[in-house]
């Protein structure tokens, strides 16, 4: 079925009223700023409006099935968070993390298209007339289609435009026995071959230029290698020495503090639901912290927390 056809019977919307939104959809985002983590810069979000957003959300669901997302990938996806990231690498001596700059603003609807005419012609003639109606915002400086932050389409777009990169850098890894993922934009390899792994940024940042023409860049600064004689993290997550997952030993004398000010009603309920919710977290990283909190303060008083 045509795209356009989809839609319109999906969101009950006339298909020449459709196509008139779509034309206009680029200009129907709120843009502003906020500030960036960890950093003296400021990100852009662009806000679908409310009609707008609705659509997108009806279009991921043509997407969903449709569109290839690369076994290597695990943001994004129903059921896989950033636990199943780390486990990838859990059991690695070596790794190196990388990161993409700016990714999401960066104009990549042509990419976009080429990416949909490489796995199926068909498809991107069913899209074509219709992608603009979802996935991106145009910058108000320039002309230019972009990602924007804040569609919802956007994550998924992402991940299908880095198909090609995916696949290629997987098949690069099999060779070296490295292991290849990536959250976001965050992309991260290990081996238990030791030195391979300084050969990847000079190898990702060639392939990246090859496939998206500099487009897609590295930032240089986020470029981090490290080993079992070091600390290693991976999406947040540490990686233990013995082959298990864990949020760290500063992070649990911090949640095991939180818990003491509990019982000794010093919490806020703010600060009691964020304390709910970093535990549900932690237990779910790490389930023997939960184990160890239950033998210090008691069961009891763990269950009458979490259900308060």
């Amino acid at each position: 079925m045509n795209i356009v056809d989809y839609l319109s019977d999906l969101i009950l919307m006339d298909r020449r009223e459709l196509l008139k939104f779509s034309s206009t959809s680029p200009y129907r985002y709120k843009v502003y700023e906020i500030p960036k983590r960890n950093s003296n810069g400021k990100r852009t979000i662009a806000q679908p409006s409310k009609e707008l957003k609705y659509i997108q959300r009806a279009l991921l669901k043509f997407f969903d099935g449709v569109i290839p997302i690369h076994d290597s990938v695990f943001s994004y996806k129903k059921g896989i968070s950033i636990k199943d990231n780390a486990c990838c690498h859990v059991n690695y001596k070596y790794l190196l993390k990388m990161d993409f700059k700016d990714f999401f603003p960066v104009s990549l609807h042509q990419f976009f298209l080429m990416s949909l005419k490489s796995i199926n012609c068909i498809l991107m003639m069913m899209i074509k007339n219709c992608y603009q109606v979802c996935c991106f915002g145009k910058n108000r400086k320039n002309n230019f289609l972009q990602l924007s932050i804040g569609a919802p389409t956007s994550p998924f777009i992402s991940n299908f435009i880095l198909y090609s990169f995916d696949k290629a850098i997987s098949d690069i890894c099999s060779e070296k026995n490295v292991v290849y993922s990536r959250y976001a934009d965050d992309i991260t390899f290990s081996s238990n071959v030791k030195n391979v792994l300084f050969e990847f940024p000079k190898i990702v940042i060639e392939l990246l230029y090859q496939l998206y023409n500099g487009n897609i860049k590295i930032n240089k600064d986020k470029t981090v290698f490290s080993s079992r004689a070091h600390n290693r993290h991976v999406t947040g997550i540490t990686l233990s020495n013995d082959g298990f997952l864990s949020i760290g030993r500063e992070k649990k004398r911090k949640l095991s503090s939180c818990f003491h000010y509990y019982i000794t009603r010093k919490l806020s309920k703010i600060e009691i639901d964020k304390l709910k919710g970093e535990l549900a977290f932690a237990f779910y990283i790490e389930p023997d912290f939960k184990n160890r909190l239950m033998g210090k303060y008691g069961e009891k008083t763990l269950e009458l927390l979490m259900r308060e």
